[in-house]
């Protein structure tokens, strides 16, 4: 093994593997489940580990080679504060639903938040990616105005808006530069 694999316990009910953007492999565990299954099932699934560890490598390579400037920023905040408020309007209406507000943000580590008072952000990032990703994300936050959760509600209403949201959700995987 080339990596060293860190375990993490909490509350939850399943193993999850993790690759991190640091290039860390980590086990999210229950706190009962012993260390020894914990490792074989990082053993078992050493094939996988492998192949995301390198993927990852690769994405933290290409995005060194191509960093936004200022100027590129700016370009990119404009058009989602022309592109993403419209979007917000016209599904907010088709699902019957009104956010408190819009904002453009800076998030790097999500494309878009719903707050408890019903608030929606969304980063300028997501600039970078297909509309059909884009009316995804708005569909997803706009979504948690009526659940704010992930369960299958959550879903379900989604689905009832975006049939396709499964493949709409994949384009959001795809590093874009």
């Amino acid at each position: 093994m080339d990596y060293t694999v860190e375990i993490i316990r909490s509350d939850r009910k399943s193993v999850a593997l993790e690759i991190t953007k640091d290039l860390r492999v980590l086990v999210r565990a229950p706190k009962s489940v012993p260390d020894a299954e914990l490792y074989d099932v990082a053993e078992k699934n050493r094939a996988w580990i492998e192949k995301h560890l390198e993927i990852r490598r690769q994405r933290n390579e290409a995005k060194m080679a191509y960093e936004l400037t200022d100027a590129d920023i700016e370009v990119l905040k404009a058009k989602a504060r022309s592109v993403i408020p419209p979007k917000v309007e016209y599904y907010a209406k088709k699902m019957g639903v009104k956010p408190k507000s819009v904002k453009i943000t800076s998030a790097h580590s999500r494309f878009g938040s719903c707050s408890g008072d019903n608030g929606l952000c969304f980063s300028y990032i997501l600039m970078r990616y297909p509309e059909e990703a884009i009316d995804y994300v708005v569909v997803h936050e706009l979504a948690h105005i009526k659940h704010h959760n992930h369960g299958r509600s959550f879903y379900a209403l989604i689905g009832k808006y975006m049939p396709d949201y499964k493949q709409r959700e994949k384009l959001l995987r795809e590093e874009q530069y």
